[in-house]
């Protein structure tokens, strides 16, 4: 039940981030190459650090279903280019859905190996975000993880979460559903009110 879960958010995750990927691409007129090459690295990007530091079979490598899933996401943003491509809260949409679902697997395969909850949550935000940060690179945007943003926030945020559940509950989905829906939540939050993290500004001398 709880591995059938898993694999049903981490396709998700993977369709979101890609689609965000491939959303960015297209606005900066990529073709179609580039577009499902910037969309591939955002789905597999964090979870490919992850599994190098956690020294196991990088995930994509075991399958072909993530390279399916990104041409899928490719072919879904060709037809409904007009919404996914035009509206910018769109690309915010799908990232923080990526996000939320990418931090609870990060989270969840590292403590399967035998990992402390403090690895546990910063394997979760690198698979969360790292994708994104490789993302941004390619298409020559500032990385949104490093902007004043409540990104890396929300998910160190999602891994207290599902921390403190799992002393409430024996059950791990309880604390995978509150973690991704505290990144969620807080991503929203951030974005309705303007919320951000203070700036560490350089004033010049005179």
């Amino acid at each position: 039940m709880e591995d059938m879960f898993l694999f049903i958010i981490e396709v998700i995750g993977t369709i979101a981030f890609a689609i965000s990927g491939i959303r960015l691409a297209a606005y900066k007129n990529f073709d179609l190459f580039g577009a499902y090459t910037v969309g591939l690295v955002t789905a597999i990007g964090g979870g490919t650090l992850r599994d190098l530091l956690l020294d196991i079979p990088v995930f994509w490598m075991q399958t072909w279903l993530y390279l399916a899933v990104t041409g899928i996401s490719l072919l879904t943003v060709i037809l409904f280019r007009k919404v996914l491509v035009s509206h910018n809260r769109m690309l915010f949409i799908f990232d923080t859905i990526g996000l939320a679902l990418f931090v609870v697997i990060g989270i969840q395969k590292s403590l399967a190996i035998g990992y402390p909850m403090w690895v546990a949550i910063v394997m979760g935000m690198i698979t969360g975000s790292f994708g994104g940060v490789i993302r941004d690179i390619l298409i020559n945007e500032e990385p949104l993880f490093f902007r004043k943003d409540i990104y890396a926030t929300a998910c160190l945020a999602g891994g207290f979460a599902y921390w403190l559940i799992g002393y409430a509950t024996p059950d791990p989905i309880v604390g995978q559903i509150a973690c991704a829906v505290t990144v969620i939540v807080l991503r929203m939050l951030a974005l309705r009110y303007n919320l951000s993290l203070p700036v560490i500004k350089y004033d010049q001398a005179d």
